[in-house]
């Protein structure tokens, strides 16, 4: 009877154990992601030409590609993306952008950090 307890605390302390690692690597980065600043850009001081930009902050670090053709964004391109990402979000996001011609757009709803994310690089991109 002793050594079926001690397994079961040892199963209880390792899924205690892994159920904390597996929070701390969801919520690494949030704090930081939700109070980043979005610089917007000119495009029209753009040069044509395909730009690559980056943002890295835990499951939300994530690359583009921006196309910018007769100095206007033209298409946004998914290199690497976040963790958990959502297809949905992504494509909202970058139709907002490209529709707009700017980076001061509405965050997609229940995507917060996730859309600053993508902002991020994108500014990143466009920067250079």
């Amino acid at each position: 009877m002793k050594k079926l307890i001690k397994v079961v605390l040892m199963i209880l302390v390792i899924i205690i154990l892994l159920g904390g690692g597996f929070m701390f690597y969801l919520s690494r980065g949030l704090e930081a992601g939700s109070q980043l600043e979005i610089n917007n850009i000119d495009s029209i001081v753009l040069t044509d030409g395909v730009y690559r930009g980056k943002y890295s902050g835990g499951r939300w670090s994530n690359e583009v590609e921006v196309v910018i053709k007769d100095q206007g964004i033209s298409q946004i391109n998914l290199i690497k993306d976040v963790t958990f990402s959502k297809p949905e979000v992504t494509d909202e996001l970058f139709a907002r952008v490209i529709d707009k011609q700017s980076l001061d757009v509405d965050i997609v709803g229940g995507a917060s950090v996730t859309s600053k994310a993508y902002l991020k690089a994108i500014e990143r991109a466009l920067s250079k």
